[in-house]
Parts: C-alpha cells; structure tokens; sequence
C-alpha cells in the first residue's frame, strides 16, 4: 500500500497547481484523515519552493491552537527538502465551491446558517490572534453536501499576531482579496470579513462581484469600482441579505464591519425575518445559538461550548395548558424557557411563574436513573422549550459539563436566598 510518512493513502481527493490532496489512514489512531502534499516540482523549485514550504509551516504550526466545531483541525505535518505534507480532518462533504453556480445556488435559509457559523469559526480565530487571508468557497468544507455543517480550512496565509512568523505578502485568491490586500496594505480580520463578503455574495447570486480578462484589471476594479448590487442579478434576494452583503464589502474600513459580532448579529436578525426563510421544524441553528448567547445561564459559556449545545439540546413549542413537567413522574431531562411563561405548582398549589432564561427540571442530573418530578410545570402562554438529557450533559466536554454545574450552583443560590426571604417574612 502507497503511504505518506506513516499514513496509508486512500485515494486521491484533489490536485491542484502547488499540491495534491489525499483521503489516507492513520493506522495509529485508525481514523480517516487528508493529506495535503506539495509537488515535488514544487518543493525543487528555488522561489516557490521556498514560499510554498513557509504556508505549509505556518498551517502546521496552528496545529493543536484552533480547536473549534467549524475549524478543519491539524493534526501533523512533515517540512523538509525532500517532502513537505500537512495532515488534517477528514471532511467529506466538499466544499462551498460547489454551490457557486446559478444552476447550483442554495436556499437562502441554509445559505445564510453556513455564512454565520463563518462569522463565528472566524471570530473565534481572530480572538486567538489569527487572521485567514484567504477566504473562498473552496476553503469552506462541507461535513455533509445536503447540510449546513462546515469546516474552515487551509490556514497557509494566515497572520498570526502573536507569532514571530513574517507576515507573507502577495498570497490569497484575487477575486475574494479585500481593497485593503489589493494596495498590500496592513491588513486584520476586516479583510477576512470582506473575504466572506465575496462569498456570500458568488453564493447568492452564483457570480463574483468583479471580473476581469487579467489579474491587473481585476485587482483594479476591487480596489476601486462599486460592486453590482446583488439583486441586480437575482432580483428574488431579500433586501436584509443584500444590506448585509453591502456592508460586509464596503470598501471603506469605517464603513464595513467593525468586527465579527456585528456581522453575525445582522445574519441571526436576517433569520428572524420570514421572508428570508421557510418555516421548518424546529429553529435553525443560527437561531439556536443566538437565543442560548442572550441567555444568562449561559453567559460564562464560550462559543465553542454553546456550539455544542446546539448539537445536543432538544427544541421544541408548546401551546398554552401544556404541561411540561408532571408531579410525581421520573424523567432524566431538565429545561429551559426560551421564550413565553409557565406555571410550578405542587399538589396544585402555584410555587413559582417561569420566565424566559429560567430552568427547571434540573433534579433530574442529580438523582440516579432519573428523578421523580417534586412539581408540575405548566404552559401559560405558547412556550419555546429547551431539553438537554441527563445522559448526553455526562458525554458533553469536561468545560462545558463544568460550566453547566457551576451555573446550576448558582440558580440553586438563588431559590434558596428567595426561599429564606419567605420565611423569614411569614
């Protein structure tokens, strides 16, 4: 069997003009994994050998830094004269590329879920002190080519402000290159934020934004011509996308994006506006994450952990009379209101209303095979409900399970201060 290093290679995934990509085995961790080869014309040629090599070292060495649910991680890499490879996540579901085309274009809800988990994965990088430089479709990894699930990867260009590692210039992708890139002037995370502008708009409208015959005139559009209004060129594009669009591409630093925050709460408003998005079972995961962000439960939570949440909670509705929660019976769950009110009462007598933020259920994590129901928790209004199982919080990371204990510390607190207070004032 053909091997890298130690890797047992599969099948080739990809070729391009610098390096091949192969799907291989790790016979050590027996997973899946991809392998990303330089040419060996590549690696003999004196200039771009030596260009080619410092990206390679400079992905490999965020190996282990980037830990996030929307980053591709690394996982190993080999840079000498004779070879010079990057071993990353296995991610089978292609890439955004695919879904450039007119003929190919998303919907506009799964479109914009994919364009917020960018805003957050980048964000995050940004927060550790790296900055992409290379935003395109093709770097956008699909987990699943009918889903909304993505990995960032190819992290070559990036500048890491903590790292003594030289800025390289003249890297990145023309079409998707910020005013900024194109004059090679110092550039941050608004460049990555124009970047995904770009993209965002070849996926709504299934074209670039500039065009030209050679990379001088495209180069000099960027940097100086208004890009067509999206809607120009599909007029069915709501107003909401085209602004955010807009914006993210303005070319003027003051004008666009001050930062990633901004973008994505723009997109979770975009969500929330129903001529953006059908309705479906269930909210998206955009909006999912939003709502758990404004919570105060979670406020200690990182995005890493509440993107986690995402994945394991349970949504649902439910119309006023509901009863949610009924004395006397086991269950293994506890809840959250995310929006709308509900009644606690014991043996019929009213304890408590419950308002959005609020848990309840919670005595389920700590009775063994699952608790017995102390109250009734009943619908007063149509209620949005958050679920999490006692037994998925237990295969949740250790940070996020640890954030969840401290914080229901903190709830108890609460109700036993409250509780007190009544007492002492019978």
């Amino acid at each position: 069997m053909e091997r890298i290093g130690k890797y047992e290679i599969v099948t080739l995934i990809g070729d391009g003009g610098t390096s091949s990509v192969y799907l291989a085995r790790d016979p050590f961790s027996h997973r899946e994994v991809a392998v990303k080869r330089l040419h060996p014309e590549i690696l003999r040629d004196r200039e771009h050998g030596r260009l080619y090599r410092h990206l390679l070292m400079n992905e490999a060495s965020l190996a282990g830094k980037l830990i996030h649910p929307h980053i591709a991680q690394i996982f190993d890499a080999v840079v000498s004269d004779d070879d010079a490879y990057v071993v990353m996540e296995y991610v089978p579901g292609g890439t955004l590329a695919a879904f450039c085309r007119p003929d190919r274009l998303l919907p506009f809800d799964r479109l914009v879920e994919i364009i917020f988990k960018c805003t957050r994965a980048l964000d995050y990088a940004y927060r550790q002190g790296v900055t992409h430089r290379d935003i395109k479709p093709a770097n956008i990894l699909l987990v699943d080519p009918e889903g909304q699930d993505i990995k960032i990867s190819d992290f070559g260009a990036a500048f890491q402000t903590a790292s003594e590692t030289t800025q390289v210039s003249g890297v990145g992708s023309p079409a998707y290159m910020s005013p900024q890139q194109v004059r090679e002037m110092p550039v941050n995370h608004q460049t990555d934020i124009y970047s995904l502008g770009v993209v965002m708009y070849q996926l709504l409208t299934g074209r670039l934004p500039f065009e030209a015959s050679s990379n001088y005139s495209l180069l000099y559009r960027i940097a100086n011509e208004p890009a067509p209004p999206p809607s120009s060129l599909r007029p069915e594009i709501p107003e909401a996308l085209e602004a955010i669009v807009r914006r993210a591409m303005d070319k003027d630093l003051e004008h666009r994006y001050q930062d990633w925050a901004e973008f994505s709460h723009d997109l979770a408003q975009a969500f929330r506006n129903r001529e953006v998005y059908a309705e479906r079972e269930g909210p998206p995961d955009t909006e999912k994450f939003q709502t758990l962000r404004g919570l105060a439960f979670f406020r200690e939570f990182t995005d890493v952990e509440l993107w986690e949440i995402v994945r394991f909670s349970q949504w649902s509705r439910a119309k006023p009379g509901t009863v949610l929660l009924k004395e006397g019976e086991s269950g293994d769950h506890f809840y959250f209101l995310a929006d709308g009110e509900a009644r606690v009462k014991k043996r019929g007598r009213l304890l408590n209303v419950l308002t959005p933020g609020e848990c309840f259920g919670e005595m389920a994590l700590f009775s063994a095979g699952g608790g017995v129901r102390s109250a009734s928790v009943e619908a007063t209004t149509e209620v949005a409900v958050i679920g999490v199982g006692a037994s998925a919080l237990q295969r949740a990371s250790d940070a996020c399970r640890m954030h969840f204990y401290k914080a229901f510390l903190e709830v108890l607190s609460t109700r036993l201060s409250l509780a007190n207070a009544r007492i002492a004032n019978v």
